[in-house]
């Protein structure tokens, strides 16, 4: 019997029957997770890699018994699997190594509570947005780094130790188009400036904007590396955009711009359960 023959006589209500919650609850966990990793997958070179590997699975497919039985051209693609799976692994060690750090640092604060004082981080934030605002009127270059889960000690390492508190005059002076910093990264951690002039990895998504420079390129590859938020303001059109997570929300008028800030850096206290339920939804929603 082959497979057409096993799909015609297959009663699909007996089948649905059968399910139960368990079986329900492995279908949406294994779909959340394939659609988990398409997220972090597509617009990049791993993309095209893996649709080859689907062609490749769909001709394997197509050549054995149970439909055109070209023997030959399976053996080959046979042997030839076994050697693929450990290329597969090798080739996709970038993705791999991402999918793991995003799995385990996705809002997995279960007993973290933000010790900033709120005062002092609101006013960061005030003076912030302030010097974004002016920079963004001047279409002076900038791009501001916010730690926010993952130590950001790697790229502070790249820069120049700065350690002030964040203040619009500050920030302005650091970006200013003669500065010896105006070209690298402000990296912010609680409510000091750590470091100014610091190197961030650029994305590897294809299919961006042209519009988008190194800067903002710059503002995905770092929030695609670790658990941070990161203000960019484009000296070529004076727009304000800000990245989190790889995406990257553009053309923000500063009340915007502040108002997402108060909700990522403000301190607030969480409890166990919150925690638990808001990694399960980040996980599904990344």
């Amino acid at each position: 019997m082959n497979f057409l023959n096993i799909l015609q006589n297959t009663n699909f209500g007996q089948i649905l029957g059968l399910a139960t919650i368990t079986d329900v609850l492995d279908v949406v966990i294994v779909a959340a997770l394939l659609y988990y990793l398409y997220r972090i997958i597509r617009n990049t070179a791993a993309a095209r890699l893996l649709k080859g590997v689907v062609v490749f699975l769909l001709i394997l497919m197509l050549s054995g018994e149970s439909f055109l039985n070209l023997r030959l051209l399976n053996y080959i693609l046979t042997h030839a699997m076994q050697l693929g799976a450990i290329a597969l692994v090798v080739v996709f060690q970038p993705e791999l190594r991402r999918i793991l750090e995003q799995l385990g640092r996705a809002n997995f604060h279960l007993f973290k509570t933000k010790t900033a004082d709120e005062e002092t981080t609101r006013m960061m934030i005030v003076q912030t947005v302030e010097a974004v605002s002016s920079m963004a009127w001047s279409k002076t270059g900038a791009l501001i780094v916010f730690e926010t889960g993952d130590s950001l000690e790697h790229v502070v390492s790249t820069g120049t130790t700065v350690n002030a508190d964040m203040t619009a005059e500050l920030i302005k002076n650091v970006f200013y188009p003669k500065a010896p910093l105006h070209d690298g990264a402000m990296v912010v951690k609680g409510d000091r400036m750590q470091a100014a002039g610091c190197i961030l990895p650029l994305t590897g998504k294809f299919g961006l904007s042209k519009e988008l420079g190194t800067r903002h390129r710059a503002a995905i590859g770092v929030t695609e590396n670790y658990d941070c938020i990161v203000v960019v303001v484009s000296e070529e059109t004076g727009s304000i955009s800000f990245a989190k997570g790889g995406q990257l929300k553009r053309h923000l008028a500063p009340e915007t711009l502040e108002r997402m800030l108060m909700q990522e850096l403000m301190p607030e206290k969480e409890d166990i359960t919150k925690n638990v339920v808001s990694w399960i939804k980040g996980v599904l929603r990344k």
